[in-house]
Parts: C-alpha cells; sequence; structure tokens
C-alpha cells in the first residue's frame, strides 16, 4: 500500500454509549485481527466479541473513536468509567484502595498492520484523553498490557513492545496492579489465564 497521503483521505466516527452496538462488528473485525498477533495471540470468534462489547454499549459514557478508509474500518479505540467495567478490571483498583469513581479505563487501541506509521497511535490516544477531560472529574487514566515470557515460542524476532510510546504518552507502568483474563490463544482448545498489568496517567 501506498500510505502517500492516506492519512487525508480516513474519516473519523466518534460513538458513545449504547451508539457504540451500530459499530460492534466491525470493531470486532479488527479486535480479532490485532489481537490475533503476537502479544495477544487471541483465537476471538464474533460472539466472544459481540458479547465483550455489550460492556461499552451499556455504559452511558463509554467512548469509541474509529477511523475508516471509505467503508472498512481501520482502527479504533474505546475507552469506559472504570466503575462500568467488569469485575476483573475494576478488583486490582479497589484493593489498592483507589476511588475507582475517579478513573477512566482505556479498552484497546486497535489498527491494521498497513495503516500504522501514519500517526493514529497518538490519534487515538489524544482523543481518549480529550474525552476523559471533558468531564472534569477524573483523576487517573488507566490500561492494561497482557505479559509474556521473553522467550515465548511465538515471539517474532522483530518484535518491538509498546512501552517506550506509552512511557512518551506520560503513562508509568504498575507492577503492583495486575489482573487476570482468560482467552483462547492461537493453537490452544481451551481458554487459559493471561496476567495483565496497568499503565496509569494522572490528568
Amino acid at each position: 500500500m501506498d500510505k502517500t497521503g492516506i492519512i487525508n483521505t480516513l474519516r473519523y466516527v466518534v460513538k458513545k454509549g449504547a451508539d457504540i452496538l451500530s459499530a460492534v462488528d466491525d470493531f470486532a473485525g479488527v479486535r480479532m485481527r490485532v489481537f490475533h498477533e503476537f502479544p495477544y495471540l487471541y483465537e476471538g470468534t464474533l460472539e466472544h466479541e459481540r458479547e465483550y462489547l455489550q460492556t461499552y454499549c451499556k455504559a452511558a459514557n463509554a467512548f469509541l473513536f474509529a477511523a475508516y478508509d471509505g467503508d472498512k474500518m481501520i482502527g479504533a479505540t474505546t475507552c469506559i468509567p472504570l466503575k462500568d467495567e467488569v469485575e476483573e478490571v475494576r478488583q486490582p483498583f479497589l484493593d489498592a484502595g483507589m476511588d475507582i469513581d475517579t478513573l477512566f479505563y482505556f479498552g484497546e487501541s486497535v489498527l491494521l498492520p498497513e495503516y500504522r506509521g501514519l500517526g493514529l497511535g497518538h490519534r487515538f490516544f489524544d482523543e481518549r484523553e480529550a474525552h476523559v477531560r471533558s468531564f472534569g472529574t477524573y483523576r487517573h487514566m488507566a490500561f492494561c498490557a497482557v505479559n509474556r515470557e521473553a522467550n515465548h515460542p511465538l515471539k517474532p524476532d522483530d518484535y518491538r513492545p509498546n512501552d517506550a510510546f506509552w512511557t512518551k504518552r506520560g503513562y508509568r507502568k504498575n507492577p503492583d496492579l495486575v489482573c487476570s483474563m482468560s482467552w483462547l490463544d492461537i493453537g490452544e482448545t481451551e481458554k487459559t489465564k493471561k496476567s495483565l498489568t496497568f499503565w496509569m496517567k494522572a490528568l
């Protein structure tokens, strides 16, 4: 793909709360493709994706920002008040004695490989952070990233983690804030638990 000028041809869509439902299938397709890659190695299904995204559709202040090339969604990002997230995401903050009413959780930022390197990663963070600041009541933003062993057999030789990018955006890794989630890995026949560590940024 010739990336020259393509950033100017993309269109952007914002959806909030129940309106996110209209984008669920498009978003699910992007999520399944991107999270199939290392380090998530996610073997997803449309049924599971629809179930997962219901959490966002039911939260009035949940936010989705999507990029389209024509009619094709090529990337998207989400965020949601932490109090509206599922228990396994909320619990580490509750255990640490934090006020979850002051926290906004960033769900995912996914972009098809052929559209990377255009600055959309920063755009996605900018849009989410602006959404959180619009309320004037939140003190922190947080997201989590899966932990994989350094010598994982499916780790590509050219793999580079996003740690440097996140750090430049002002986020800091919190080793004491860890949650567990289960999903089906590539090559697995049953779901297994994975640990994910949270990153946070103060407003």
